[in-house]
């Protein structure tokens, strides 16, 4: 018998504010076109005065327990991706597990910028096979609104802030590419790109917050091939071919790269989950975010075999192929 983590529920949370390309133009020398033609971006969601990450990813986690038809109670593991937590510890977390008045199980967080909900999909999966887990609610939750340099127009238009919430129960199944759940991970990291995309500051060096920093044109490049690379090699572990594929959801940082990826993949725009216009780039948030809209939406299906890929500061980069 094997073991498949399979998703039961999905749900997300975004702020109520809403800001669109035009409201940039009174702060940066910027354009809606400049935006929309370089990132595919429209608008996006900045979080509240005292709205925190934890908050955020609370009210994602209950929407996706709503989905599931099931309790905080009946969850054994919380595993947050954020690199915008509320403080420096305790964990988001464990934050998220206080507001859903959760008294057992345990929780923590996985830091791998945009792609940090791949890696915790990734470690949910292992504790759910390695019988540790039987339910676990994965969250990616961020306030990348409060990291930005907002004098920089080469990058406070790109991000936004938002969570969104899978529950994944342990099914037994037949141990092949039909079954549903998690059928196969790819992860890579290589820490010579650091310069590509990082925050200037941090706990052990400057003692706050700091600012994103990021060379775009470098790690355009880097992105499309790394992306293409790493679900293909992630297809190859869950012994399917592209053509196969119903979706691909993306983590949702720029449209050209969503596109040049898709290509890469011999994949039309037709079978891609896109929603970096409303959304911007929620880094760990993006590809849960885009899996609860995508549902939602009525793309995604009981059934439907879905890649989802991403990259981020480290560089860090992986993929997941799953049966929805």
């Amino acid at each position: 018998m094997t073991v498949r983590a399979v998703i039961k529920g999905v749900g997300h949370y975004l702020p109520e504010r809403v800001v669109p390309n035009s409201e940039f133009e009174a702060m940066v020398d910027t354009t809606d076109e400049w935006i929309r033609t370089r990132s595919g971006i429209e608008r996006r969601h900045f979080a509240a005065e005292g709205e925190t990450t934890s908050q955020m990813g609370a009210l994602a986690a209950r929407a996706a327990l709503k989905d599931a038809n099931l309790e905080a109670s009946d969850i054994d593991m919380v595993v947050v991706a954020t690199s915008t937590p509320d403080l420096t510890f305790p964990s988001v977390g464990t934050m998220i597990q206080k507001e859903l008045g959760m008294t057992s199980g345990y929780a923590f967080d996985v830091q791998a910028v945009c792609a940090g909900f791949i890696y915790a999909l990734s470690n949910a999966n292992a504790q759910i096979v390695s019988g540790q887990a039987k339910r676990v609610l994965v969250i990616g939750a961020e306030t990348f609104s409060r990291i930005m340099d907002w004098t920089d127009r080469s990058t406070c238009v790109l991000f936004g802030d938002g969570a969104g919430a899978l529950v994944l129960e342990a099914e037994a199944a037949a141990g092949t590419s039909d079954d549903r759940g998690i059928l196969s991970v790819d992860l890579n990291s290589d820490g010579t790109y650091r310069d590509m995309l990082y925050v200037d500051g941090g706990v052990a060096t400057t003692g706050t917050a700091g600012k994103l920093r990021m060379q775009g044109n470098a790690l355009f490049r880097q992105a499309v091939s790394k992306l293409a690379s790493t679900a293909q090699a992630a297809l190859v572990k869950a012994d399917v071919t592209a053509d196969k594929i119903d979706w691909v959801i993306p983590h949702q940082a720029n449209i050209r790269i969503i596109e040049g990826t898709a290509k890469k993949l011999g994949l039309p725009m037709d079978k891609v989950v896109v929603t970096v216009q409303d959304h911007g780039n929620t880094s760990a948030a993006s590809i849960p975010l885009a899996m609860s809209v995508g549902k939602a939406r009525g793309q995604i299906k009981k059934g439907d075999l879905c890649v989802a890929e991403a990259i981020g500061g480290g560089l860090a980069w992986g993929a997941v192929v799953l049966r929805w």
